[in-house]
């Protein structure tokens, strides 16, 4: 970090004093600018923030001390050097309490002073750094907001506004959301879009693919490890709850969780705390959580491959995304939306949809939803080479049948309402004791409980039930 040329004021009284310094301050290869008073340097037009003030505490009129308060109240971020006599030192305590970067008795060393002005320039400097940034950080969240923005998604068929509408109403609060829809639809966009609307919007937003690791590394992904937990695990790394803290952490295709993690993320819901693979110490779960799949996952319950508790936790409040094929003119909407960004990446002029490439829009049953859409656009762009898109250039092969049925909108008992969790809890308890024929340490490691916690919720729900013939009753 050079300093070379850095500006430097310099206001004293006393000519000979103040061209000393100046002269000083020149030889280290710095600028100089002197002022004999207060009321001059004020006086004075000061296009170019100095990077230092050496100023002298006793002068006539305004003195250095009610120069640096008029200075503190205009918000001029100069670091100050007093140079003081000895009967000064006081005010010059004041005046250190006061902000100033440091203070130098008559008669100073030389080398002592340009140390401390070298000082003040190179604060200066990272203190303009630290404003940039933050101004750069502060856009940029500008930026992520309104990029984000519920206002910014486009769609205008009822259907999806409708779900917009849903996101939007979840997104004040703390609740855990469940985004369902096929793939391709926008579920990390509308997740993203209810996290910069949230009171955690200041906060991370981390996703994580939960079908692109295997179960050994997921676990880690999400909970982080310790040194020498596992084969390789060379140093401590936090997991995706942990760089997540403050914010939302999103798990995308939540339905293909192996059951082993499902059990770990309930106990991790129910008891709002988790430990690194390998180690003991116990770490707050500080995050927001909202999940996605593409599964129908009352048939993976049903199939005995999803939790019903866990999906019960999931499923506080369901956003379904409609597919493609039911949102209409979106299609077309969303078709120029891509023509217009695309084509500027391309350095394409203005394109249009011929009639016939609008028929096949509309027609096209879109098994891979707006991504899909996308990637014709995209390819269409390359092959046309007038203003014209056609049919031909959107090259789409024919997909008669749309990809197996993802997630439906979940049925009106998984949606939260007064009273359904404490019930759909209770059942699940129940459905415990019967399958494990009322052994309850049994029932306490397959709801993913300790015996202290399945005992509070038999008390909780009022479940008496000592023997098989009881559970059965139930």
């Amino acid at each position: 970090m050079s300093d070379t040329g850095a500006l430097v004021y310099v206001v004293d009284d006393d000519t000979s004093a103040r061209e000393g310094v100046a002269d000083l301050i020149r030889s280290a290869g710095l600028t100089a600018k002197t002022f004999a008073s207060a009321e001059e340097f004020l006086a004075a037009p000061r296009p170019k923030t100095p990077s230092c003030l050496v100023l002298d505490v006793s002068l006539p009129g305004l003195n250095g001390l009610d120069l640096q308060q008029q200075l503190a109240k205009s918000n001029a971020q100069v670091p100050i050097i007093f140079l003081t006599g000895h009967g000064d030192i006081p005010m010059t305590v004041r005046a250190l309490k006061a902000g100033a970067a440091n203070f130098l008795t008559k008669p100073f060393d030389d080398e002592e002073l340009l140390s401390a002005i070298r000082q003040c320039i190179k604060v200066a400097s990272l203190e303009r750094r630290a404003r940039t940034l933050e101004q750069s950080l502060k856009s940029a969240r500008s930026e992520l907001h309104q990029r984000y923005d519920f206002a910014q998604i486009l769609g205008r068929s009822p259907v999806f506004r409708e779900a917009l509408t849903r996101a939007a109403q979840v997104a004040p609060t703390e609740s855990t959301v469940l985004v369902t829809g096929e793939s391709g639809t926008g579920k990390e966009l509308v997740a993203r879009a209810i996290h910069h609307a949230s009171a955690r919007a200041e906060g991370p937003f981390v996703a994580v693919n939960c079908a692109a690791l295997p179960d050994t590394l997921l676990e880690s992904e999400l909970f982080g490890h310790e040194r020498g937990a596992f084969t390789g695990a060379d140093r401590q790394k936090p997991g995706r709850f942990e760089l997540a803290a403050g914010g939302t952490l999103f798990l995308d295709e939540i339905g293909d969780l192996s059951a082993a993690v499902q059990v770990k993320l309930l106990r991790v819901l129910q008891e709002r705390e988790y430990q690194r693979v390998g180690g003991t110490a116990t770490l707050k779960a500080d995050v927001r959580l909202i999940t996605a799949t593409n599964r129908d996952l009352t048939a993976e319950m049903a199939a005995g491959r999803f939790r019903s508790d866990l999906f019960y936790r999931l499923s506080v409040f369901n956003v379904h995304l409609p597919p493609l094929r039911e949102r209409g003119e979106d299609v077309l909407l969303l078709a120029d939306h891509f023509i217009r960004t695309l084509g500027a990446q391309m350095g394409k002029g203005d394109l249009t949809l011929s009639r016939d490439a609008c028929d096949l829009l509309r027609r096209h049953p879109w098994p891979g939803n707006i991504r899909e859409l996308q990637n014709a656009i995209e390819r269409s762009l390359i092959t046309s080479q007038g203003t014209l898109i056609t049919a031909t250039h959107l090259a789409l092969a024919p997909s008669p049948v749309p990809t197996p049925p993802a997630a439906a909108p979940l049925p009106a008992a998984a949606v939260n309402t007064p009273g359904s969790l404490d019930e759909l809890e209770r059942k699940a308890i129940v459905e415990a004791l019967q399958r494990t024929h009322g052994h309850k340490s049994r029932a306490a490691a397959f709801l993913g409980l300790t015996r202290f916690q399945l005992y509070t919720r038999l008390k909780r729900y009022g479940i008496d039930l000592p023997d098989e013939a009881d559970l059965a009753a139930s």
